[in-house]
């Protein structure tokens, strides 16, 4: 090959492309950035004025705005949603799937149990993922797995634990657990495909599954503690040769920018579809809320959480039901009395649970609930569960407890179909089965009758040996 005369001069041309090259590339870039973000806060504003279903509730107080495309707080005991907006639109949940993987975890695996990584679990998880850069073969115990899972949200940790659980060599198996457990604790609107919400078209959620989700995940006290730790630490080991350190980078947890006094445990999801997504749950003055933002971009994500929670603290409070209910108890002792008193005056047969409450909103009052009683799903110690509901929002419930050693004395049933309530507008109460009470009258008749025939033949009928006697005493005297 011919060299060139002028090296230098060419030596240089090439520099000058590779840079106009470069700068072209960088252009590009900076452009789809800017149109990128102008993108996306169009989409927020067109989010921020979707209309928020709570706030259509006459007299309930008014949400704050937020940016997600779907929002829900629910206290977490009750289930009560105190802020609702498109809560049942299906979406992508990115990272807090692991909610429901850590929770299955937890409920059907030992701590020290040994979690071996496959070849499919490493390398089906993208190298630009979440990940704590793990190798076919390594081990870590269910415990260490869950610190991975829920601190540095690791997507190849994510299927490690799906092949333990499911016995299979196969993470794809594990979504049909998913998706049993995510039925019993009440979802409705979601189908999990993977345990770690890689991008699947056939892995969607709403926010109010995860909130039912979250319901149980945050009545797990060591993975709400494991979600609020600063820092993931694994020792090495003879299956793990590196020890393992990685920062948690959620921002509302204790340390973070956007950290949240109240906060009990979180976790945050993004991917491309997604965006960026939070579940978390705090509690204050004895009152736990569960708050889900889904398609919000961050740290929007931070500030729509943290507004629904100071909504949720200002504007609701727990009711103990036993203190204040009057419409099934008299001179406000929380207990039930016969509804057919033939006796005149009846004795107490149940009470109302002393714990159990429902959420009000402090714009309504207590009588401005309806209640409903039901005699289904009760157990052994339950009559009836009297459920509260204000402009068909569920409020919490109350149990119908028999009184200790009652139970077996009296049977309930609903009123009569031609029974007359005093008042129309007054709920059924509980009534005594009137064929128990006609048994207990008739035996207690029966005792009444032989008692005063037995009393009849002693005074009339005279007995002789008796009379022997008399006729004895009657000459000692004389």
């Amino acid at each position: 090959m011919q060299k060139s005369k002028y090296p230098f001069f060419h030596r240089c041309i090439r520099i000058l492309t590779a840079a106009a090259l470069t700068g072209s590339m960088l252009f590009q870039s900076t452009v789809i950035s800017h149109a990128t973000e102008n993108e996306n806060e169009l989409r927020l504003e067109a989010q921020r004025n979707m209309e928020i279903q709570s706030n259509q509730v006459t007299d309930w107080p008014i949400g704050p705005i937020v940016s997600a495309e779907a929002a829900i707080l629910m206290e977490a005991e009750t289930g009560t949603i105190l802020y609702a907006k498109n809560i049942h639109q299906q979406e992508y949940p990115a990272s807090t799937t692991k909610i429901l993987t850590a929770l299955l975890a937890s409920e059907l695996c030992e701590m020290d149990q040994t979690v071996t990584f496959s070849h499919d679990a490493v390398f089906d998880t993208p190298r630009e993922s979440n990940h704590i850069a793990m190798n076919p073969g390594q081990e870590l115990t269910v415990e260490q797995c869950l610190n991975a899972l829920l601190i540095r949200s690791a997507n190849e940790v994510a299927f490690a634990i799906a092949e333990h659980i499911s016995g299979s060599t196969n993470w794809q198996d594990f979504g049909d657990m998913m998706n049993t457990r995510a039925a019993e604790l009440g979802c409705v609107d979601s189908h999990f495909a993977n345990p770690n919400g890689l991008p699947d078209e056939n892995h969607y959620t709403s926010a109010h599954d995860l909130a039912m989700i979250g319901r149980a995940f945050f009545a797990n006290e060591m993975l709400c503690k494991i979600t609020l730790t600063r820092r993931l630490e694994i020792p090495a080991s003879d299956k793990l040769p590196q020890e393992k350190l990685e920062l948690n980078k959620m921002q509302i947890i204790p340390g973070g920018e956007y950290a949240y006094e109240y906060l009990v445990g979180c976790k945050t999801g993004y991917t491309q579809s997604a965006r960026s997504c939070l579940v978390s749950c705090a509690e204050k003055n004895g009152m736990k809320l569960i708050c889900v933002v889904l398609k919000d971009e961050s740290p929007n994500h931070y500030q729509d959480t943290i507004s629904l929670f100071e909504y949720g603290f200002a504007n609701f409070e727990k009711i103990k039901v036993a203190q204040i209910e009057t419409k099934y108890s008299i001179d406000n002792t929380g207990l039930f009395y016969s509804g057919n008193d033939i006796f005149g005056s009846s004795q107490p047969l149940l009470t109302l649970n002393q714990d159990d409450y429902i959420i009000l909103p402090n714009t309504i009052s207590f009588e401005d609930t309806v209640s409903d009683i039901s005699y289904d799903n009760t157990n052994k110690t339950q009559a009836a569960v009297i459920f509260y509901t204000y402009e068909d929002v569920p409020l919490g419930s109350v149990r119908v407890n028999y009184i200790a050693n009652q139970k077996e004395t009296y049977t309930f049933n609903e009123p009569p179909e031609d029974a007359i309530l005093e008042d129309a507008s007054d709920k059924p109460v509980i009534y005594v089965n009137k064929n128990w009470i006609i048994i207990a009258l008739g035996i207690l008749f029966s005792i009444i009758i032989l008692r005063f025939l037995i009393y009849i033949v002693r005074k009339n009928f005279v007995f002789p040996v008796r009379d022997g006697r008399r006729r004895r005493r009657r000459r000692r005297r004389w």
